[in-house]
């Protein structure tokens, strides 16, 4: 351990955070969540040292704005991104993090007041998917996998279980063999987001694509200690995230859709499809694992195809659209824009 990591623990500030850490963790947070906890309080606390501050009465309203405000300044030290501020969702996350912290110090008596009690969060933009494929060209993404190999024939079914289910990246690799109840056309998540348990519809075709996966493909992928996991990596285990997600990113890129996009697009198709064809809104919380509602309704936002038949069959300019005979050609409209002309 570096001298500074030594110094770092015997600050009281720090200690409560490892306090608190621990708790999550005896509480049942899921670890990518205490994982992120972890660094975002860790930036806290670098913070607080480089100002003195090393204790949780030290903390304040007003230094508080300041750290909010100090994030808000950062700037994306690599990648794409570079030089770019932090995403609203980021500086979000990280608040959240010391809001949490100050909360449970106060619940805990580690604190008088909460100082953070009325901190507020950014408001955080409400984005539509950045991208929807239809049916043509999810059909497309799903024809890409080479049928002659296992692996394609395995990422086949995994695109197949994606695009019926809208299961989450790590719900996929987390479905174990029993999970699938062919016979009940249902799939087990297992402590999806939030940890909770979830039994979610898949279709006949789904099922039969996996079943071929499973008689010619899994068996050569077992190596001596079978993980029981549904689907395999070539080393025998578990599918790393971001190998799959590199996987299937290629196939969209491969097909010539022209939208970005890996495993999370399969979510928000399938989402979106399902609302556009009369899936009540509600139905499909239940499916997606979504604790809120609000989360659920950006489908219904999405969902163009309802607004379309909604405005055809409303607006005036539809209701005394022209007959073929009045309507001017669309030739005609497009030579008239382009010179410039217009003889009314």
């Amino acid at each position: 351990m570096s001298p500074h990591a030594t110094d770092v623990i015997s600050t009281p500030l720090a200690r409560v955070i490892t306090a608190h850490l621990a708790a999550l963790e005896a509480s049942g947070y899921a670890a990518s969540t205490v994982a992120n906890r972890r660094l975002h309080l860790g930036q806290f606390r670098d913070w607080c040292d480089a100002r003195g501050l090393t204790a949780l009465g030290e903390l304040t309203p007003g230094i508080l704005e300041r750290y909010r405000q100090w994030l808000a300044g950062l700037r994306q030290p690599a990648g794409r991104s570079v030089g770019q501020p932090l995403g609203w969702t980021t500086q979000a996350s990280k608040l959240t993090a010391v809001r949490m912290l100050l909360a449970w110090a106060a619940r805990t008596k580690h604190l008088v007041v909460n100082p953070a009690a009325d901190m507020a969060l950014p408001r955080l933009p409400k984005r539509l998917p950045r991208a929807v494929l239809s049916v043509t060209e999810a059909e497309r993404v799903l024809a890409q996998p080479d049928l002659t190999t296992a692996l394609g024939l395995r990422d086949r079914a995994i695109l197949e279980v994606l695009y019926s289910t809208g299961l989450r990246r790590m719900e996929l690799i987390g479905l174990d063999l029993p999970d699938l109840d062919a016979e009940r056309a249902v799939v087990l998540v297992r402590e999806g987001k939030g940890k909770k348990d979830r039994l979610v519809p898949i279709g006949a075709r789904a099922i039969a694509w996996v079943y071929r996966y499973l008689d010619a493909v899994r068996p050569r992928l077992v190596r001596a200690r079978d993980p029981g996991a549904l689907f395999l990596s070539t080393r025998g285990t578990r599918i790393r995230p971001t190998r799959l997600t590199e996987r299937l990113h290629r196939y969209v890129v491969v097909a010539g859709v022209g939208k970005p996009g890996s495993v999370h697009i399969f979510r928000h198709t399938m989402a979106t499809l399902m609302h556009d064809a009369g899936a009540d809104i509600r139905d499909l919380q239940e499916i997606l694992g979504h604790a809120q509602l609000s989360t659920t309704e950006i489908y219904t936002h999405v969902s163009i195809e309802r607004l379309k038949a909604v405005h055809a069959r409303t607006h005036p300019a539809h209701l005394a659209h022209p007959t073929r005979a009045d309507a001017p050609a669309a030739s005609s409209l497009a030579a008239k824009a382009a010179t410039g002309r217009d003889d009314a």
